[in-house]
């Protein structure tokens, strides 16, 4: 037992070597795919293989960097670890996507494929301390956080919708109706379809209540006006 468990012991974790590579490969492709698996499960763009990926390539960044030093003598250790950082800035913009209803998705995927990134970078220069908890605390606020988000959201002042009219005298009965409910339009952005229904308006606005209260309730309220077609949170 102590034969095999000396050279354990022995083993520097913080430099290259074949037992310190297997290692970051593992931590990468776990912390990678837990982060990534959240993603994966509700359908976005980028899933469980992309934040390995990710979470990998930045790791082996590192590694050569590291390898590279440790062979010639000389050079910047963190060169290649930068333009990692900069340069993931692709790949989060492809996964942000602009709705028909002006809604913007994707841009928590988009952070979590940068950070997934810095995690790799960590791993891959042996921070593995600082890799594994920034990794969990990433999964904690994809998780536990994303919902505290959506009761923050679900109850505030503040309500942004998505509208669409019949016509245009429908979208005047909207805002008559949204000054009998005291509420504030803070800002707004109308514009009319391209299709067979002709005369349809859609709007764009966000609306301020005196007091915080239920966006469902409220929107159940709006809905009730003739002419209006659709209405959503966005």
């Amino acid at each position: 037992m102590d034969s095999i468990l000396q050279p354990i012991e022995s083993i520097d974790w913080g430099e290259l070597n074949e037992y310190s590579i297997v290692l970051r490969i593992l931590l990468s492709l776990g912390i990678g795919g837990i982060i990534g698996l959240e993603r994966g499960i509700k359908n976005q763009p980028a899933g469980f293989r992309t934040y390995m990926l990710v979470c990998l390539g930045a790791s082996l960044v590192m590694m050569t960097n590291q390898y590279v030093c440790q062979s010639l003598g000389t050079g910047d250790p963190t060169r290649l670890g930068a333009q990692v950082i900069s340069g993931i800035g692709f790949l989060g913009a492809g996964s942000i996507l602009v709705t028909n209803g002006n809604r913007i998705r994707g841009l928590t995927t988009a952070a979590g494929l940068w950070t997934a990134a810095c995690v790799g970078l960590a791993i891959g220069i042996g921070f593995y301390k600082g890799a594994i908890s920034v990794g969990v605390t990433i999964f904690l606020i994809m998780t536990i956080f994303q919902k505290i988000d959506q009761r923050l959201h679900a109850h505030s002042k503040f309500i942004r919708l998505y509208i669409s009219f019949l016509s245009g005298d429908a979208a005047n009965r909207f805002m008559d109706k949204c000054g009998e409910m005291n509420l504030k339009i803070m800002d707004i952005q109308m514009s009319k379809t391209k299709g067979s229904r002709k005369g349809t308006v859609i709007l764009v606005c966000t609306l301020k209540s005196e007091d915080k209260c239920r966006h469902v309730e409220l929107i159940g309220k709006l809905a009730e006006i003739e002419g209006l077609s659709h209405i959503e949170e966005i």
